[in-house]
C-alpha cells in the first residue's frame, strides 16, 4: 500500500464512520477500487483515529454520562450490549460471508431504505406537531439492537441507530447524540478485536500513521458535521448516494 493510497483509506474512514452511509462498506469498495486490502494493524490503527474523533466532538456528552444519577451511562451500557455480543460471536461468521464486499449492492441498497425512512418519520411527526423524547430505556434497547444488525459491511451503523431511535419516539438531536456515544465502545471494541486477532499487515509505519491521522482529521469533520443536525437536512441526497453505490457495486459483481 502506498502513502496516498493509505491516505485515501483513512480519510474515507473518517468521513463514513459518523454519516449514515457505512464505513466498512465504503472501506471494502474503495480498497477494491484501488487493488489494496488493508491489513489488521491498519484497520485498527483507523478505528483509533476515528475514536478519538468522536470522543473529542462529544467530550461534554461523554462527561455528562458520569454525573448523577447516571441514568444515561446505564442506559449506554444496556444499548451497547447487543453489538458487543453479536460481535463476539459472529464476527468471524459475518467476515467470512460478507467480507469479500459480494453483498454490498444489497446492505447499501437497505442503508439508502433507512435514510428515507428516517426523514419519513421526522416529517410526519413535524407536520403532526409530535414532539420526541430523550432517550428512555425503549428507546435504548431499540437503537441497541439496529446497532448488532449494522454489524453487516455497508449497512451503515449510524442509520441504522437513528433509525430505530427515531421510530421508538426519539428526539432527533438525542438520538444522534446518543448514536455517537453508543459508536464509542463499538469501534473501541473493533479496534480490540482486531487486535486480539494479530496486528499484521504489509503496511509500513508511515502508511499506518497517515491512515491513522487521516481518519483521526476527517472524522471530526464527519461528527461536527452530524452533530449540528446537517446529516438530517441532507437525506435525500444521501439516500440518492447509497442508491448509486448500491448499483456500483451490483456492476462490480457484474463484470
Amino acid at each position: 500500500m502506498s502513502v496516498w493510497q493509505a491516505l485515501i483509506l483513512g480519510a474515507v474512514q473518517g468521513i463514513t464512520e459518523f454519516l449514515p452511509v457505512s464505513s466498512s462498506g465504503h472501506i471494502l469498495l474503495v480498497g477494491r477500487l484501488l487493488g489494496v486490502r488493508a491489513g489488521m494493524l491498519f484497520e485498527v490503527m483507523m478505528h483509533v483515529g476515528t475514536l478519538l474523533a468522536v470522543v473529542i466532538v462529544f467530550r461534554k456528552e461523554l462527561l455528562e454520562l458520569f454525573r448523577p444519577p447516571l441514568t444515561r451511562l446505564l442506559l449506554l451500557l444496556l444499548a451497547t450490549l447487543p453489538a458487543g455480543i453479536a460481535g463476539v460471536l459472529l464476527s468471524d461468521a459475518i467476515d467470512r460471508v460478507f467480507g469479500g464486499g459480494e453483498w454490498l449492492f444489497l446492505t447499501f441498497a437497505a442503508s439508502a431504505a433507512l435514510v428515507v425512512l428516517t426523514r419519513h418519520v421526522l416529517l410526519r411527526r413535524e407536520a403532526r406537531g409530535m414532539l420526541g423524547r430523550r432517550t428512555d430505556l425503549g428507546i435504548a434497547a431499540a437503537m441497541g439492537f439496529a446497532q448488532a444488525a449494522a454489524l453487516l459491511p455497508g449497512l451503515s451503523r449510524s442509520g441504522t441507530v437513528i433509525c430505530a431511535g427515531t421510530a421508538a419516539g426519539g428526539e432527533a438531536k438525542d438520538v444522534t447524540a446518543f448514536a455517537f456515544l453508543m459508536s464509542i465502545p463499538v469501534i473501541a471494541g473493533s479496534a480490540i478485536l482486531g487486535a486480539c486477532g494479530g496486528l499484521t499487515g504489509g503496511e509500513g509505519a508511515l502508511q499506518t500513521a497517515v491512515g491513522c491521522a487521516a481518519a483521526f482529521a476527517t472524522g471530526v469533520l464527519s461528527a461536527r458535521f452530524m452533530k449540528k443536525g446537517v446529516g438530517g437536512r441532507a437525506g435525500g441526497l444521501l439516500a440518492a448516494y447509497l442508491t448509486g453505490l448500491s448499483l456500483l457495486s451490483l456492476t462490480l459483481e457484474l463484470l
